[in-house]
Order: structure tokens, then sequence, then C-alpha cells
């Protein structure tokens, strides 16, 4: 994810930073802008293998019984974040509760406490990923973070956030399985050999 150059309006108000952000999507259709610490983001369009794997993620999730009376699964939903006044993030995926739609903060985004899980597919911006966005989600108290990390073929299982970070953080290989906690819901693991090789693009 990169930091979109930012032109203000000639007028005498600056904008505030839910104002770029929502120029810019206007300006950008198909990127996605997030506020993160306090700055504007602009992520590419997704590429087939970053959609192929979503789908591969969500399939034992929707088989688990996850989308249902208590839970949702649901792709692009908008995260409030506590990390500064306009922040926000929009993950790939995320676990919320069933009431999510009772927890409505600003800009389309919900409350945190709502959320069981959020989990990235990386792109060409797999260090926000993995640094950024880690610091974000943790001090949101988002219980379980995944990341599938393409650039390298890994599955990061991040759990118990801390306001600096994550306290466990375990990396998963292709040929193993990551195991997930209850908390989401059910007892759960991911095949990672099966979600690297979705993500993968042809050679």
């Amino acid at each position: 994810m990169s930091a979109a150059a930012v032109e203000h309006p000639c007028d005498d108000e600056p904008e505030t930073l839910l104002e770029t952000a929502d120029r810019l999507m206007e300006q950008l259709p198909g990127h996605r802008v997030e506020i993160i610490g306090g700055l504007v983001a602009v992520a590419p369009p997704l590429d087939g293998p970053h959609a192929k794997a979503l789908t591969t993620l969500m399939i034992p999730f929707l088989s688990a019984g996850l989308h249902g009376e208590e839970s949702n699964v649901l792709q692009g939903i908008g995260l409030w974040l506590p990390s500064g006044p306009e922040d926000y993030v929009i993950p790939d995926l995320a676990i919320v509760d069933a009431d999510f739609d009772e927890h409505l903060i600003e800009n389309n985004c919900y409350d945190p406490a709502c959320f069981r899980l959020v989990l990235e597919v990386t792109s060409g911006n797999y260090q926000t990923d993995l640094r950024h966005k880690v610091t974000a989600y943790a001090q949101a108290k988002i219980p379980v973070y995944v990341i599938v990390d393409r650039k390298h073929g890994r599955v990061h299982v991040l759990t118990e956030p801390l306001p600096a970070g994550y306290d466990r953080h375990e990396v998963y290989a292709p040929g193993q399985r990551a195991p997930l906690p209850a908390s989401i819901g059910v007892e759960l693991s991911l095949d990672v050999d099966e979600i690297v090789r979705a993500g993968s693009p042809k050679r």
C-alpha cells in the first residue's frame, strides 16, 4: 500500500483526512483508501489470485457455520480505528458479530468491538499488512489477525493484542495447517498449502 499524493482544493478550509479519502475514492475507482496513523494510504485494485485466495479462505469459514445467526463472514467491511480521530481500515475479510450493523460509527465503518477476526491477503503492500496494520489492529483490540503473505508463501496468525502489537505471532508454511482460536466461534484450522497456491499467480 502506498501513500497517495494529495492535492487540496483551493479554498479557505483545508480538507479533513476523511474528505481527502472520499475524494481519492472518487478519483481512483477500484482503489482502496484507508487512514492509518493519521496518514492516507491508497492501494491499487486487487489481482485475480488475490481474489481467488479470499474465496478459498471463505469456504472453511462458511462450512464451519460462521456466517449465520451468531456471526457473519464479510469482505471489505470498514473498521474504525482508535489510533486517530479519522483512522479506519478496510480489511480484506472479517468475521464479525451478527449484530455488527448496530455498531456503525462513521464513514461506513464499525466499532472494532464487534470484530472477532480480520484477515489480509498481501499484494504489493505486504509491509503495511505485516507492520503498520499489526499495530493498528492490536490497538483496536482485534482478537485475531490473519495475514496471508503471498510474497513469502506463509500464513501468519496473531493473537492476544497488546498496545504495541500482538503477544503471540505464529507463522505457518505450506504443508502445515494454521489453527485459529475458538474465540472466533468454532475450532478451525486453515490449509496453508491450499491458500498459498490459490494466491500464487501462474508463471
